[in-house]
């Protein structure tokens, strides 16, 4: 049942705004920061605006953030549509009108509530000791065009607004009667007998002429169309071609190694082992039993392992005979880490104390700070100068590639000759995007449109330079076109055949089924049905989803109860409904489950419920729609 609840989201919410409140739809209000009114206004709340500015940039937030959740599955033409545009100046209107409440009311957090909130938001931003490390936080607020007031402040107002959610969805409660009275719903059992009348059963006995084959192939013409496709060249020039034609001389190279000596230092690698006796119970008894320990181990030094294996009190180091690994700074106590960073390689310290007791500590690897010799790094160097004269390079490039397609606009082999490109073929190519091609430079919408274009279709010349991704300019021509046609009868006639016959055959069974089952409403008798079985919404019992919906949606007033369901493909089937009931077992944590979920569900609704009272009070007023701001932009 509860996947039931969480698959049926939409008739749970049916049932619940029949039973108890209107409907819900979550919306994220995160703190906004408020522009004065000019021309790029697209919607008012109240004296507040909201501008193109602010819509493009949710826009790009909402779609960088699918971007990274979707991978190369992501495709922006399917998501970018009418409706998403939309729900995005939607939302932002709802955070406006939150914020403007939350003004109104003068609600506030202290400012102890909104450094905590910053620390848990942000636990790698605390050194080893446990100190917030304020340069790091100040680097990474900087990156986002941010300082620590800015970022508090949009904190404290997150704070705020979540309490405020918390509050609304707190109303909304469902009483336990309602709750289980849907539960019931979901868990309901019914004992169900079939009758079928599968398409196999009347195929023999159908017969298609060829007008029917006609007939059919004239009224669905579209099921038959080959749509126009065209065979294309394309070069592409992007960074990592201009990147593979910088070079990097040796004289650059070494100047490049002796002014950044220290990028190319290995560091000095300290390995450590110690031996931990705890001191937190009797300090002086843990240091005598520290020093006949120590002794031990000067005594037989080569046994370091095996008596920190023994002895040791550090449970996450004595299993593996005292190893620490190689020391951070930053990692141990200090002294602890100092000891470490005095000892030489095989030495043994004397006892240092540390707030955790005494500690034995032998250096078993040292590694002392080394410059790696130019040889050993050239190759990186030599890609670093590279890639920084890269961008040079490839203005230098665009402007040439740009001139020649243009100029010699019969063939790309010219730019591709002189650029050093590659002349790429590729066939099967439409107008539109082909989101199987993912970000292929040539299934670009820009690109094709220049593609098309009636310059470059008809007289098959080179289009011009594209821009389809930032440093990457695509430019093609068409070689060969196919015009948009349709499949001869004669290719397709098996096919419509087998299709026409399994729709009259579809016919004969749902007309054989519709007699059976008026009859046995009549009679009410259960002749020819299969063996019973009970069946619910959450125990299939091997039906299809279609055949399942009718027999549970169907009339159980009056037992027995019939219903008649088409299956596409399959046939006719007449089904028997002769008990209904609720299972003689009850899952007490599965009705728990549906519970909270359905709170949880009223709780959305008393949110969306709240907002929209907002809006009203703030007096929303749309300046321009969004569609009109698309179309301008293209």
């Amino acid at each position: 049942m509860f996947d039931f609840v969480r698959t049926h989201q939409k008739l749970m919410q049916i049932i619940l705004a029949l039973l108890i409140v209107p409907s819900f739809v979550l919306v994220g209000v995160g703190g906004v920061q408020l522009f004065g009114e000019n021309a790029n206004t697209i919607a008012k709340v109240g004296d507040h605006p909201v501008s193109q500015q602010e819509w493009e940039g949710a826009m790009r937030n909402q779609l960088d953030n699918m971007r990274q959740q979707l991978g190369k599955q992501f495709d922006q033409k399917q998501i970018d549509t009418p409706e998403f545009r939309q729900r995005v100046l939607d939302q932002l209107i709802a955070q406006r009108a939150l914020n403007a409440e939350v003004r109104n009311a003068h609600l506030t957090v202290g400012g102890d509530k909104v450094q905590k909130a910053v620390a848990e938001r942000f636990p790698t931003l605390f050194k080893a000791d446990g100190s917030f490390d304020k340069e790091a936080y100040v680097q990474m607020l900087t990156a986002q065009g941010m300082n620590a007031n800015m970022h508090q402040q949009q904190i404290h107002d997150q704070l705020i607004l979540e309490q405020v959610a918390i509050g609304v969805e707190g109303s909304g409660f469902v009483p336990r009667t309602v709750s289980k009275s849907i539960s019931d719903f979901g868990a309901q059992e019914r004992e169900v007998q079939e009758l079928a009348f599968p398409i196999s059963q009347f195929l023999p006995n159908v017969k298609v002429t060829d007008e029917m084959v006609k007939a059919f192939y004239e009224k669905n013409g579209k099921l038959f169309e080959i749509p126009e496709s065209a065979k294309i060249e394309y070069v592409v020039l992007n960074a990592d071609a201009a990147t593979a034609q910088a070079n990097a001389s040796d004289e650059e190279i070494a100047a490049y190694y002796k002014g950044n000596d220290k990028r190319f230092t290995e560091q000095e690698a300290r390995r450590s082992s110690h031996i931990l006796v705890l001191g937190d119970k009797d300090k002086a008894a843990a240091k005598v039993k520290a020093e006949a320990i120590l002794a031990e181990v000067r005594k037989n030094p080569a046994d370091f392992a095996k008596i920190a294996k023994a002895k040791s009190e550090d449970p996450g180091s004595a299993e593996k005979g005292g190893d620490l690994g190689i020391l951070e700074k930053g990692a141990f106590v200090k002294p602890v880490e100092n000891a470490i960073l005095k000892l030489k390689q095989g030495e043994i310290s004397d006892l240092v104390e540390s707030d955790y007791g005494y500690h034995i500590i032998t250096l078993t690897e040292l590694k002392p700070a080394r410059l790696k010799p130019l040889d050993e790094v050239k190759d990186e160097i030599a890609a670093e100068i590279k890639k920084a004269k890269a961008g040079k390079l490839y203005s230098e490039m665009s402007e040439q590639f740009s001139d020649i397609v243009y100029s010699q606009f019969e063939s790309l082999k010219p730019a591709a000759d002189k650029l050093k490109l590659k002349v790429e073929t590729v066939e099967g190519v439409s107008r539109q995007p082909n989101p199987i091609l993912g970000a292929a430079p040539f299934n670009n919408a820009k690109f094709l449109t220049a593609l098309f274009s009636d310059e470059a279709l008809k007289n098959k010349r080179n289009t011009e330079a594209v821009e389809v991704a930032p440093q990457t300019l695509v430019a093609g021509r068409i070689v060969e076109f196919k015009p948009a046609s349709k499949k001869p009868l004669a290719e397709v006639e098996a096919a419509i055949k087998q299709r026409v016959a399994v729709e009259e055959a579809m016919k004969e069974a749902k007309k054989a089924g519709e007699e059976k089952l008026a009859a046995a409403k009549k009679s009410g008798d259960a002749t020819g049905f299969g063996e019973a079985k009970t069946v619910s919404r959450g125990k299939p019992e091997g039906m299809s989803r279609d055949v399942l919906t009718a027999v549970m949606k169907a009339d159980v007033s009056k037992l027995p109860a019939y219903v008649g369901v088409e299956v596409p493909g399959g046939g006719y089937g007449v089904y028997r409904i002769g008990k209904v009931g609720q299972p003689a077992e009850q899952d007490k944590d599965r009705r728990e489950q549906e519970a909270l979920q359905i709170n949880q569900i009223v709780a959305q609704q008393e949110m969306n419920g709240y907002i929209d009272a907002l809006k009203q009070k703030a007096k929303v007023k749309i300046i321009r729609s969004v569609d009109s701001i698309k179309k301008q932009a293209e």
